[in-house]
């Protein structure tokens, strides 16, 4: 017969066997990330990136159309501020607490891949917000990417706020020629064909931090191939169905725009070269990076 301490031993013995493998099998998809880690910025230390292939400063510009005009930092009239003890750890996050301002954003330009042939990435962050109370009526996009507007040669997540509900979107739109080359008025195109998701009841709620994370892959490929899937808390929320996916950006005017419209916090801003597998979404929500 076993002894108590003999029990405990064995269960102790146990549990560190079973924490050691399942960190030893974290260690590979830790290191995928980081190999595959382009641009990440905490907010712990600054608004800067604390890692970036590029640019790392923060940007603040009037408007989305008047990039050329943007100084560097955060803008001086309060709209978007640094909150050094709210973020989802107890340290840094970026708070916007008006619908609008001007707009902040981190040049894209190496910090996020350019669009080339069978081209891919994946982006990750953090949102806390109350939707019902915190947002304004109508759309707002936390993120979008682009060096065009929000339905040429963009992608983006959004929420749109109306009676019915609150939706969240994410919007992965080819060149404006590719997707809509007759010019037709946005609404009269079917649902269908729109390059859009939408998650009825996201789990977005006061007080929590959900992590959002979009990839895209076989982009470019010239075939109805390419794919775009969003991740809500580190699972899979759905995906934009195949198409024929036709990104061109200028890559000195392409931007990774922040809280267009949105009121809430946002924290650790992660830019990666390719699709993440949801394996590696996973880890990213479980342990960050």
């Amino acid at each position: 017969m076993s002894t108590p301490f003999v029990r405990n031993l064995i269960l102790g013995l146990s549990g560190f066997a079973l924490a050691s493998s399942t960190a030893n099998a974290q260690e590979p998809i830790a290191a995928s990330l980081r190999t595959a880690l382009c641009f990440h910025a905490s907010f712990d230390h600054g608004t800067d990136a604390d890692f970036a292939r590029g640019d790392r400063a923060l940007w603040t510009a009037p408007t989305m159309t008047k990039r050329d005009a943007a100084l560097k930092g955060l803008p001086n009239s309060g709209e978007v501020t640094l909150e050094p003890k709210t973020g989802r750890s107890g340290s840094g996050c970026l708070r916007f607490s008006k619908s609008k301002g001007p707009m902040v954003f981190f040049k894209a330009e190496k910090n996020f891949p350019t669009p080339t042939a069978n081209w891919s990435g994946t982006v990750s962050f953090w949102l806390s917000t109350d939707p019902a109370k915190d947002l304004w009526d109508g759309f707002c996009d936390p993120i979008q990417i682009t060096s065009k507007q929000w339905d040429d040669a963009a992608l983006f997540v959004e929420f749109e706020k109306r009676p019915s509900g609150i939706p969240f979107r994410l919007g992965v739109y080819a060149d404006k020629k590719v997707w809509n080359p007759t010019g037709r008025k946005f609404e009269e195109i079917p649902a269908a064909e729109k390059p859009l998701l939408g998650v009825e009841k996201p789990p977005f709620v006061g007080g929590k931090w959900t992590h959002v994370a979009f990839s895209v892959a076989h982009f470019n490929s010239g075939e109805p191939n390419g794919i775009a899937t969003l991740y809500l808390d580190g699972k899979k929320a759905g995906e934009v169905s195949p198409r024929t996916q036709t990104f061109t950006w200028d890559p000195n005017q392409a931007a990774v725009m922040l809280g267009l419209s949105y009121v809430g916090l946002m924290d650790d801003l992660a830019l990666f070269e390719r699709a993440l597998t949801p394996e590696e979404i996973a880890q990213l929500f479980t342990n960050g990076l």
